[in-house]
């Protein structure tokens, strides 16, 4: 089965001039929805376009797809579609995992379910700018999403490594690949969760979070992993928005192979590998520190191993699944590409290379920009 795949990602509004983000949001989206979309482009999304929790963010995203290269084509496209708009009106797009330098960043949308998460979370919520990739996956069921997601969860720190693009915030480097998962996991109800079981061992654990006030709502359930609200989707929800567009699609193959995967798993009643939540976050926190730079935790051994032979095991575990879907190709190119640089990496060498991190805001804007002129993905055959 060739699941549908959908992708979500966060931007951050800059200032141009002063390389710090502005609350230009409202302003953007007038922009667009009064003069509507730019050049022409491959087919584009229903709904490109949309404000997110803070004014110095936009929400971009994609229609369902089978087909990761018309996935691609509608991530480029609202790209262009965001940044054009942010140009007409004297601003630029930043794909980012965190603010590098600094601006308003505790402007909130105008929303009452976003003015009273502010209101009960407090400083939490005033730091929870930051901007992530999302991978939506179609299911069958509940059922089938809850034990999709008690299987794939060991494999998530992998994903994140992969798509860190965070190192900077505040004007300094944070020693970190992806600082953004670090800031992320101090909403109550985010990062790695145990094996739920069942549907109802997942309600069980949605109530209590509900009840206690640990999350507001459903959509406040920021498990790495979860089931989707109003879609039938598991959706991934740990890694960094990526600089580069291609960067992503290769996670949504992979995290469309895993949920196949682990599906198949389920209809043959293998087992579930048992995870505490220490272990789990001593391997996300790996990744998180290092991204694809040093070891990572291997989910089979549960030790470090080289970053290569961790990725070459997600590999092989999916490598199935990639080839019915006609992925293997991209997710090879991909790794490579990753590895090779990937987004922290990128951002620590625009630092080298001007000694700033001014500049490291004008190579991301640059990076952004150039992406919106992304044809095709890169396929090594």
């Amino acid at each position: 089965m060739v699941r549908s795949v959908g992708l979500e990602e966060e931007l951050l509004l800059l200032d141009p001039r002063t390389r710090q983000v502005v609350p230009g949001a409202p302003t953007v989206l007038k922009e667009f929805r009064e003069h509507g979309r730019g050049r022409a482009r491959l087919r584009p999304a229903t709904d490109e376009v949309d404000a997110e929790l803070f004014r110095h963010q936009l929400e971009t995203r994609t229609d369902p797809s089978r087909d990761l290269g018309d996935a691609f084509a509608q991530l480029v496209s609202a790209r262009r579609t965001a940044g054009e708009a942010a140009r007409a009106v004297g601003l630029a797009t930043a794909a980012s995992g965190m603010v590098p330098l600094g601006g308003e960043q505790s402007a909130v949308t105008t929303n009452d379910r976003y003015r009273d998460m502010v209101d009960t979370f407090g400083e939490i919520a005033r730091d929870g700018g930051t901007c992530g990739l999302h991978v939506h996956v179609e299911i069958e069921s509940d059922e089938e999403g809850v034990a999709v997601i008690d299987r794939i969860t060991p494999w998530l720190p992998v994903l994140l490594a992969m798509s860190a693009n965070s190192p900077f915030a505040r004007g300094r480097d944070t020693g970190y690949a992806s600082w953004r998962a670090q800031v992320w996991r101090r909403w109550p109800s985010a990062g790695p969760t145990e094996a739920f079981g069942s549907v109802a061992g997942y309600r069980a654990t949605r109530a209590m979070m509900l009840e206690t006030g640990a999350a507001r709502d459903d959509g406040m359930l920021y498990f790495d992993a979860r089931l989707s609200v109003g879609q039938p989707t598991v959706e991934v929800r740990v890694c960094d928005t990526c600089a580069d567009p291609g960067d992503a699609a290769v996670i949504a193959a992979l995290v469309r192979g895993l949920v196949e995967t682990a599906a198949r798993s389920w209809v043959q009643d293998r087992p579930v590998p048992r995870w505490r939540a220490e272990e789990l976050r001593a391997a996300q926190w790996r990744a998180s520190r290092f991204g694809v730079s040093g070891d990572l935790v291997h989910p089979g051994t549960r030790r470090l191993a080289p970053v290569r032979a961790v990725l070459d095991a997600l590999v092989s575990e999916v490598e199935p699944v990639l080839a019915e879907a006609g992925d293997v190709g991209l997710v090879r190119t991909g790794l490579d590409r990753v590895l090779q640089a990937g987004g922290a990496a990128r951002q620590r060498a625009a630092f080298e290379r001007t000694g700033s991190v001014e500049g490291v805001v004008d190579d991301l804007v640059a990076r952004t920009e150039a992406s919106w002129d992304a044809t095709e993905l890169r396929v090594r055959s």
